[in-house]
């Protein structure tokens, strides 16, 4: 670890704040939707664990604190465990109470519910966006190369002082910090750029240079440059209007950020080492917040993003593969078998351990634990 790294209880408070946020924040997404359609929750938990505090409101909901806080979950009325599984008690019920179940609604509000935790994530994400674009605005400088580094690979690929970037790889490019984001997900890549030279529009293949950069706290991370200077920057002021689809906009170049590097693992360009886990989350999270506050919020949006996309993924156990399982149901006009689901949800748990099991050795092995 860096020589400037935060001390352990700074890290376990901002890593316990960070996550047990965004995690309530998601469930509150499934609860919030699922009272809407009428589906009553037995159980919202903050955290796992034995319960250290609960209190069961008017409409029967145990709202409960674990000993272990992180996480949650919202377990409705029929499910079996906070997974969603169907339980065993349903034909004991009433019709009355039957009608307030999870597996009682119809498919699209089940998809709903389900879809509705990423999606809290991903608003979460916008507003915080949004009170940013507010309160400081908008760093804008023109996708225009102001210099180019000498022997670099935008020489060697022929780029002069004045070119404006119009496309790189096919992605239409607005700004300066937009071709910057685009590098850095490629190094070591040969790329395609178009640009706009004295009103000419002309083409030019790069190789794209890879950078290990190290932070103040010890962190490397494995970069792309082409060795182009920016011009003067600007700030855009943005107004109340235009601020949701600016931060919309910026939550989906985050997305296809994220989206991009797991092609590129599942591809082999990048090494499956660079994913990480929950104690590099934990570190990151206790360097961010001796940053400031405003550097915290910054992260909460970007791993809040990264909550929502990772719970989209296929796979049984996250919401994900609930939705793949409907999609299926819609298909064939009936449920799986609950055997089917049963195997999926099994297959689904192996697949959650053994890639918690790797990325947490990643992370063991990046704190030099295995040297």
């Amino acid at each position: 670890m860096g020589a400037e790294s935060p001390n352990i209880f700074v890290t376990l408070f901002a890593f316990i704040l960070l996550i047990g946020t965004l995690v309530v924040v998601h469930e509150l997404g499934h609860y919030l939707v699922g009272r809407w359609f009428g589906v009553k929750a037995d159980k919202f938990s903050i955290g796992f664990g034995p319960e250290i505090f609960a209190r069961v409101d008017k409409r029967g909901t145990r709202w409960r604190i674990g000993a272990l806080p992180l996480g949650g979950y919202v377990q409705f009325a029929g499910d079996m465990n906070p997974a969603s599984q169907p339980g065993d008690g349903q034909g004991d019920m009433s019709d009355e109470q039957y009608s307030h179940t999870f597996q009682s609604k119809a498919l699209w509000k089940r998809a709903l519910i389900v879809f509705a935790g990423p999606a809290v994530n991903f608003i979460l994400a916008v507003l915080i966006f949004m009170g940013f674009l507010l309160s400081f605005g908008q760093p804008y400088t023109p996708p225009v190369a102001g210099q180019i580094v000498e022997d670099s690979a935008a020489e060697k690929a022929g780029l002069l002082a004045g070119d404006k970037v119009i496309a790189f790889n096919g992605s239409s490019i607005e700004t300066f910090e937009q071709l910057v984001n685009e590098v850095i997900m490629i190094p070591g890549e040969r790329a395609t750029m178009l640009l706009d030279r004295n009103g000419q529009q002309i083409e030019k293949q790069i190789n794209v240079a890879e950078r290990l950069d190290v932070d103040r706290f010890g962190n490397q991370y494995r970069i792309g440059q082409i060795g182009v200077g920016a011009v003067t920057p600007e700030r855009r002021e943005i107004g109340i209007i235009e601020s949701p689809w600016v931060a919309i906009k910026q939550t989906g170049a985050v997305l296809s950020q994220q989206m991009q590097g797991i092609g590129q693992i599942i591809t082999g360009r990048r090494s499956v080492k660079e994913l990480g886990g929950p104690l590099k989350i934990a570190k990151i999270s206790g360097e961010v917040w001796t940053l400031g506050i405003l550097s915290f919020i910054s992260l909460a949006a970007l791993i809040s993003i990264n909550l929502g996309f990772i719970n989209l993924l296929p796979i049984p156990m996250l919401d994900g593969g609930h939705l793949f399982l409907y999609a299926i149901e819609a298909v064939r006009k009936r449920p799986a078998s609950p055997m089917v689901q049963e195997w999926a949800f099994r297959a689904g748990f192996v697949m959650v351990i053994g890639f918690m099991l790797m990325v947490t050795f990643n992370d063991l092995d990046s704190f030099g634990l295995f040297g």
